[in-house]
Parts: C-alpha cells; sequence; structure tokens
C-alpha cells in the first residue's frame, strides 16, 4: 500500500447507515485525483491535465450521492468542497438535524448508532435499516423494534408548539435514552 502523499482533505459525513470517512488525494503535478470511502478506493485518475473540476461518487448502503470540488483559489493553491446531495456539506447537515434524530447507546458492552428519519420514519441500526413496527397510541405514535433482544421504542408526541413539531424520544428497556449530537 502507497503512502498517501497527496492527501489534501478529508471529512467524516454522518449518514443513516453510519459515519463515513472521505479522503482525497489531488497530485498537483502529476494530475492525479484518488477519492477514498471507507478506506477503499473509489476513484483513481492518473496524469489529469486539468487540475481544476469536479469528482462524483456514492457513499455508504443508502448510496448517497456525493460530489468533491477542485477549484483554483490563487497560482497553485486548491480549494476542496465536499459537497452530499448537491448541498454543501454545512447545509446537508443543517439540514439532517431537521430530518433526523440520532441516539448513541451500549447495550450489553456494544456500542449502538441509531437514526430515525422523520420523512419516512426509517429506522437505522449500525448501518442496518430495521424491521419495525408502528401504532397509533393515546398522544402519539410509537415505532417498536429489537435491538440484541433489547426491545425499543421511539415515541412521536407533538410538542404542542408549531415550531417544535412533535418530539421524538428513543425508550430502551423502559429507559429513555437521550439524543446524540454529531
Amino acid at each position: 500500500l502507497e503512502k498517501m502523499t497527496d492527501l489534501v482533505a478529508v471529512w467524516e459525513v454522518a449518514l443513516s447507515d453510519g459515519v463515513h470517512k472521505i479522503e482525497f488525494e489531488h497530485g498537483t503535478t502529476s494530475g492525479k485525483r484518488v477519492v477514498y470511502v471507507d478506506g477503499k478506493e473509489e476513484i483513481r485518475r492518473e496524469w489529469m491535465f486539468k487540475l481544476v473540476g469536479k469528482e462524483t461518487f456514492t457513499v455508504g448502503a443508502t448510496k448517497t450521492k456525493a460530489a468533491i470540488n477542485i477549484d483554483a483559489v490563487s497560482g497553485f493553491a486548491y480549494e476542496y468542497t465536499l459537497e452530499i446531495n448537491g448541498k454543501s456539506l454545512k447545509k446537508y447537515l443543517e439540514n439532517r438535524l431537521k430530518t433526523t434524530n440520532t441516539w448513541i447507546l451500549n447495550l450489553g458492552g456494544t456500542d449502538y448508532r441509531i437514526v430515525l428519519e422523520k420523512d419516512t420514519m426509517d429506522v437505522w441500526c449500525n448501518g442496518q435499516k430495521m424491521e419495525t413496527a408502528g401504532e397509533f397510541v393515546e398522544d402519539g405514535t410509537e415505532t417498536h423494534f429489537t435491538v440484541a433482544d433489547h426491545s425499543c421504542c421511539i415515541k412521536a408526541v407533538s410538542s404542542g408548539k408549531r415550531k417544535e413539531g412533535i418530539i421524538h424520544t428513543l425508550i430502551v428497556d423502559n429507559r429513555e435514552i437521550p439524543e446524540a449530537v454529531e
């Protein structure tokens, strides 16, 4: 394995199926471009005469669209920006905070990352989309699933305030789990 001598950018992107590491090599003398996702080479281009441009690829089990933009800043300096689903990483992550809830918990010595996609009510645990059963209850809805023989439930209850909307709470073995900030 050759050393990543031309490594110019590293990003960590939290998606529903996990946190992915994207690394980008740009050889400004050789014209080389290499994109790695979670340590696996996705794109390799040698001898690119045009040093600016865009590399597009997908990330994770959900095949989320990603692109790295290469722009010349001045002289031989370059700027590298990552886009996820056509949005800058910052905008994507801001939007993601509104559309998902994430919880990190430890059960029997194993760490679990549980993500709720609010628009579809899909639940992900450590990269796997979970089988869930939803039911209407007196004050909202409950989405039930199991993680490592532990019964889990995401309760969705109206906050009573329009700005706040619906409050989602994860309960594992009758214990409320605090939401994680990624």
